[in-house]
C-alpha cells in the first residue's frame, strides 16, 4: 500500500506535504508524489512548448517534496502525468494501491468548487480510496 499525495507547491499543498509525510511514516508506507501536468490546447508548437513547461515546473515541485520526505525517512516514488490533476491523483491510487490520497485546500468556497471542477471536489465524488483534504494554514 502506499499514500498519494497531489503536489504542486501551493500554499495547501506544502501543508498537505508535512501532514503525508506523517501519515507515510505512521503507516511505514512509501509516499507517492503526484503532479498531473495536462496543458491545455490541443495543437503545434505552442502546445509543446507549453506542456514541456508545465511538466518541468512538475518536476522541480516534486524535487523539492522529496527532498522533505527523504529528511522524514520516508521512501517515495515521483509520478509527473499527462493527466488533468483528479484523474493523474485517482490512476496513481489504483497503480500504487492507495490507503489514502491527500490534497491540500485553497480555501475555496463548496459553490466555487462545484462550479470550477476542483480537484478536490472530484476526488471526493469519484475517488474509491478516502481523500483527506488539508486547509491551507492561515
Amino acid at each position: 500500500m502506499s499514500v498519494v499525495l497531489g503536489y504542486d507547491e501551493s500554499p495547501g499543498a506544502a501543508r498537505a506535504l508535512d501532514v503525508a509525510i506523517e501519515v507515510s511514516a505512521a503507516f511505514g508506507e512509501p509516499l507517492v508524489l503526484v503532479f498531473g501536468a495536462a496543458a491545455p490546447g490541443a495543437a503545434g508548437e505552442e502546445y509543446r512548448a507549453h506542456h514541456e513547461a508545465v511538466r518541468e515546473a512538475g518536476r522541480c515541485a516534486l524535487t523539492h517534496a522529496v527532498e522533505a520526505a527523504g529528511e522524514a525517512g520516508v521512501p517515495t516514488a515521483v509520478e509527473v502525468l499527462d493527466e488533468r490533476p483528479a484523474q493523474a491523483l485517482l490512476d496513481a491510487a489504483a497503480r500504487h494501491d492507495a490507503r489514502l490520497i491527500i490534497v491540500g485546500s485553497y480555501g475555496e468556497s463548496p459553490m466555487r468548487g462545484a462550479l470550477l471542477g476542483s480537484t478536490t471536489h472530484k476526488l471526493l465524488h469519484l475517488s474509491t480510496v478516502p481523500v483527506l483534504c488539508v486547509p491551507a494554514a492561515e
